[in-house]
């Protein structure tokens, strides 16, 4: 990085009205953190709020506690565990490869630690594994 250059009368001048730690821009106290900060995050809450008074969502199918679902379904994070245990015959490997899957992804980083590149074209396993997670996703 380029230093700065002390003997400089403009730089002097301004170090000694304590604005010398900035070379660049404008501070972001106050004018940042006062002004432009709140301003984002009051909109944003307002945005959300208003969604949710003028389109209300519902989260789910109201409840019947007099009529049972025909297939019990579990929460949407036990979809994919689910559907691998209901569709492979042994249990065990339903298991082992709901396992390998977490695995698989955890070698990743010791397979490319040798490649110390951070182009994904140099970079071939973990661009396979994204492209396939992107692709089953």
């Amino acid at each position: 990085t380029k230093k700065p250059d002390l003997n400089d009368p403009v730089l002097r001048a301004k170090l000694a009205k304590g604005m010398g730690h900035n070379y660049y821009g404008e501070p972001a106290w106050p004018n940042d953190l006062l002004y432009i900060f709140p301003v984002v995050i009051l909109g944003t809450i307002a945005c959300n709020v208003g969604l949710a008074v003028l389109e209300p969502s519902m989260i789910g199918e109201p409840a019947d506690p007099f009529a049972t679902p025909l297939e019990i379904l579990p929460e949407w994070y036990f979809f994919p565990v689910f559907q691998i245990l209901r569709t492979v015959p042994n249990k065990l490997l339903g298991v082992l490869l709901m396992v390998s899957v977490p695995a698989g992804l955890l070698t990743v980083p010791f397979l490319e630690n040798v490649n110390k590149f951070q182009n994904p074209f140099r970079r071939p396993v973990a661009t396979t594994v994204f492209l396939i997670g992107t692709a089953v996703a």
